[in-house]
């Protein structure tokens, strides 16, 4: 009998909010609205948008900085974008870099994580269908706690959504530090597998203090990728004038995207290591070729963006999936917002008349 007491409590305590938050409220009653504008296929043709930060868990490197963005929209047939990001500084946050400065045995210089990518985007259909859209009820005098402690209102509106079904293509440039010890161990490699022109194998382990340790090797990685995919964009641009509460506006433009990422070019630079033993068969500074080390030029992602149809605005983006890089160390997850998103519809004439 105390256990079923307990259990009664315990779900009325959990569906006791919820019942509460549906009864009659006084302020829910039936709104009227005039629609201020409807027109999905009129926005903005450029957005620059400048990127504080950016994310990304990275299989070949770790790291998290800042980028921008620059999308165009020509008329209703195609829209283009220019991307670039790269880490703040060394600690903040370009992991392989950071490890390669402070662990690395190996002469290699450590390269910066870099990032550009540029494409465009055919329409290969582009239309409008009727559709609704949800706006949340405001008022002025919501502010603050008043509007952090109720549960919104909300209203449902007809509008426009314009549909676009794209055709992607584009190429993507990037390079970074990476670490070659947990490549050649993910491909069950050593350290010996790398070797000179005369068939000499780098040393697994370095004589430091008085004893032996693993020799730490990292090295730089570059990739040009082409990529083509496959794209369907939302578009609503839409705002009412509810009777008794604050303008509605819904103005986004969202983007989900699928490409496969195709490299012929990735590149990994030879490890250069100075061996000051001279009695050591490495003796000298000597050049290991990588060629053992397996790449994988086939990639893909699955990704989406969102912007609004403002001169001054935010947008975001993420995107997953494998990009071509060493083998077994493809794998990223990317996260970017964007603060401030200018945007213009590039349409300064005005008509003159003569007097």
């Amino acid at each position: 009998m105390n256990h079923r007491f307990l259990i009664f409590i315990a779900a009325f305590m959990a569906l006791s909010p919820v019942l509460f938050a549906q009864g009659d409220r006084k302020d829910k009653t039936a709104v009227t609205y005039e629609e201020l504008y409807d027109e999905p296929s009129s926005v903005n043709k450029l957005f620059v948008g400048i990127q504080p930060l950016y994310g990304e868990l990275f299989s070949s490197n770790v790291n998290a900085g800042f980028g921008a963005e620059v999308v165009y929209y020509h008329k209703d047939k195609m829209d283009f974008r220019a991307h670039f990001r790269k880490t703040y500084s060394q600690q903040f946050f370009d992991l392989a870099r950071d490890l390669a400065i402070k662990k690395s045995d190996v002469e290699n210089r450590a390269e910066v994580f870099n990032y550009f990518e540029i494409g465009g985007t055919y329409h290969v259909r582009d239309f409008e269908e009727s559709s609704k859209t949800k706006m949340f009820l405001y008022k002025n005098s919501y502010k603050g706690h008043r509007w952090a402690a109720r549960v919104p209102l909300s209203a449902e509106v007809p509008c426009k959504v314009r549909k676009i079904y794209g055709a992607r293509l584009g190429g993507i440039l990037w390079d970074s530090s990476t670490d070659l010890g947990r490549a050649l161990e993910k491909q069950g490699l050593t350290n010996a597998d790398l070797k000179t022109t005369e068939g000499v194998s780098l040393p697994t382990t370095i004589f430091v203090g008085g004893r032996n340790e693993s020799l730490d090797v990292f090295s730089n990685i570059s990739s040009k990728s082409i990529y083509a995919g496959g794209s369907m964009t939302w578009i609503k641009n839409v705002a009412v004038n509810f009777d008794k509460f604050e303008e509605g506006i819904d103005d986004l433009i969202f983007t989900a995207y699928v490409d496969l990422i195709v490299s012929p070019w990735v590149d990994v630079d030879n490890v250069v290591y100075t061996d000051t033993n001279p009695s050591s068969p490495n003796a000298g500074t000597q050049t290991y070729d990588v060629s053992p080390l397996k790449t994988k030029m086939l990639g893909f992602r699955v990704g989406m963006d969102g912007r609004f149809n403002r001169m001054f605005s935010w947008a975001y983006g993420a995107e997953i999936g494998y990009r071509p890089s060493l083998e077994g160390r493809s794998f990223y997850a990317m996260f970017k917002i964007s603060f401030p998103v200018f945007g213009t519809n590039l349409d300064y004439k005005v008509e003159s008349f003569g007097k």
